[in-house]
């Protein structure tokens, strides 16, 4: 069976001696000392090794299953998910007002890495209900807030998201669910969704649906699009629960991954349903969710190559296979290990250097929605909104890689059902699929955001990049030749590609969407980069002051070297893609694939 230890250690260094999050003036941050993080990841830790961890299988191998119109889960997730209540860890940074406890969003972040790590498919029955849990306190009014969060951020109900229908998926102006308004203020909600995780399910007394839906005589395509709050079970005055509502479920998903999550086929046959926000202003209700969930998903694409990584390299150690070519490392044993191989040592070392890059860079992200929730921070709103598909498409492209490369290490056993590596492949396959599909992600970075406020932003993180380079420069020729050098070389390679869509794109748009997700990737490298140098700063400073713990602090640095020389280089073949433009890519007619 496969293992799982949460990266506690790893989470603290991030935000402690990286982040240094308690020294901001973010409101909150001044509580997030040391003793007082660790305890919180340290309890999360346990609750994601001891309970989920051992359900994951479980959940992968039973799956959902729909009876008589109700749906069971597996065997185990229900007594998990009353202690994961009970714990709090459901509202761990939503408002006190509602039952949460306020903690910064940041680690809220953290702690969805290893619940997420221990088992994807279990944590997003809660992660739903927290993105539609903000979607009501974003633009829900007072009695809907009322009436709904404090039963979602316990918990007690669940929330969903529903989008997707059978004919559309990302074009969401071609959706048919429609909204009849009713006398009484409420509308009645017809159409069929598909796709929607934790759709129904038997750990809750009611779910909350939040529909997409047009309001009938609303203006055509996506700006008659309208946000609805569908509940399974009516709620009462006095907050009990009335009757069934209109919806059901037509049936559960056969999926390739993520078997223990209930994506059901939601039928809506005349539903009561309440509007949430404005009328045909549903896309920017709906987006205080995404968003949320994109950053959401790229964290699960980080944490399925952890716990994939995790395995890996346990087996990499025990496995006797083959001799060093320098000389035997195992000389009573029939053979060595595998770790001495110099490409095993490769393959472990592209899932290290990712995936400790991947947790310091989800961990800024989450930073940056703080400083924009809890202080009003509109330039780290804008910088953050343009890193967020680069988070999501980047880190779950890379996730997913991360995962095939962890069962490549075991060789004929990672295709092997028993071992359990495959499931890791399975589920972090979905990532790269949901909350818009990659591609569409690179298409939102390159078409929208470095636009976005006239470029302000992508020209805010080159600053920084260019900032951090100058400040830390000259003072340790070492770490220069190491980190600051490519950083600022791979950085100059993705304002090369900025600097050919803008010069390109604007006499043919497909010279720069052609190459938006190599942009994506390029950012990608670029963001991690940024990180590495800066957790090599951190790890230089601690060792010159004194650190007990040399072996982590080296470790950390020999790492990031091996990120800056064999995984940053790629944005110069990233660059050399886009430069070729759209002539090869739009060559051929639709009849000649």
């Amino acid at each position: 069976m496969p293992i799982y230890t949460a990266p506690t250690k790893d989470s603290q260094f991030i935000l402690h001696e990286v982040l240094k999050v308690s020294e901001s003036d973010i409101p909150g941050y001044a509580e997030l000392d040391p003793e007082f993080t660790g305890a919180v990841l340290e309890e999360a830790g346990k609750i994601a090794s001891n309970v989920l961890h051992p359900l994951n299988a479980v959940g992968d191998t039973e799956g959902c299953r729909l009876e008589n119109g109700v749906v069971y889960t597996p065997t185990g997730f229900k007594e998990a998910f009353e202690q994961v209540k009970e714990g709090g860890w459901t509202g761990l940074d939503m408002p006190e007002q509602y039952g949460g406890q306020n903690m910064p969003y940041v680690i809220g972040t953290a702690v969805g890495e290893m619940f997420s790590a221990s088992n994807q498919a279990f944590t997003m029955y809660q992660g739903l209900t927290h993105g539609a849990a903000s979607a009501i306190l974003a633009h829900g009014t007072d009695e809907q807030k009322d009436t709904y969060l404090p039963k979602m951020v316990s918990c007690e109900w669940t929330g969903t998201m529903n989008l997707t229908e059978p004919h559309c998926g990302t074009d969401l102006g071609l959706m048919r669910t429609k909204a009849e308004p009713q006398a009484d203020g409420s509308y009645k909600i017809t159409g069929q969704k598909i796709f929607i995780s934790s759709g129904d399910h038997d750990m809750v007394d009611n779910i909350v649906h939040l529909v997409l839906a047009k309001i009938v005589g609303g203006p055509e395509g996506i700006k008659g699009v309208s946000l609805f709050i569908v509940p399974k079970f009516m709620v009462n005055e006095d907050g009990s629960l009335g009757a069934r509502n209109a919806v059901s479920v037509g049936k559960i998903e056969e999926k390739m991954g993520i078997h223990g999550n209930s994506t059901c086929v939601m039928n809506y046959d005349g539903a009561t349903g309440y509007l949430l926000g404005e009328e045909h202003k549903g896309m920017r209700a709906m987006f205080t969710m995404m968003n949320e969930a994109r950053l959401g998903v790229g964290m699960q694409g980080l944490a399925q190559a952890d716990a994939a990584y995790q395995n890996a390299l346990e087996y990499a150690k025990d496995r006797l296979q083959g001799r060093d070519v320098t000389g035997a490392k195992n000389p009573d044993g029939p053979a060595d290990p595998l770790i001495v191989h110099p490409d095993i040592r490769r393959n472990l070392m592209d899932q290290k250097s990712f995936t400790e890059g991947a947790r310091a860079f989800i961990l800024w992200g989450a930073t940056m929605i703080d400083a924009a929730h809890r202080a009003g921070d509109k330039d780290a709103d804008g910088l953050v909104s343009l890193l967020t598909p680069v988070i999501k498409g980047f880190l779950t492209d890379q996730g997913y890689d991360m995962t095939v490369q962890a069962q490549q290490v075991y060789g004929g056993h990672g295709y092997i059902e028993e071992w359990g590596m495959s499931q890791y492949t399975r589920d972090a396959r979905i990532a790269m699929i949901y909350e818009g599909a990659n591609g569409v992600q690179a298409l939102d970075l390159v078409g929208r955001k470095l636009a976005q406020d006239g470029g302000k932003h992508v020209m805010a993180f080159f600053e920084l990049v260019k900032s951090f380079c100058k400040d830390n420069a000259g003072q340790d020729e070492a770490y220069d030749k190491a980190f600051t050098e490519p950083l600022k070389a791979a950085s100059k390679d993705l304002q090369a590609a900025g600097m050919y869509f803008m010069q390109n794109g604007m006499k043919n748009p497909n010279n720069a969407l052609s190459g938006s997700y190599d942009f994506m990737h390029m950012f990608g490298h670029v963001c991690l980069g940024l990180m590495w140098a800066q957790m090599a700063k951190a790890a230089r400073d601690a060792l010159d002051g004194g650190a007990s713990d040399t072996a982590f602090y080296e470790t950390k640095i020999a790492t990031g070297r091996y990120y800056m020389a064999r995984r940053l280089p790629a944005t110069a073949l990233h660059l050399a893609r886009i430069q070729t433009g759209a002539d090869t890519v739009m060559a051929l007619d639709a009849a000649n694939f």
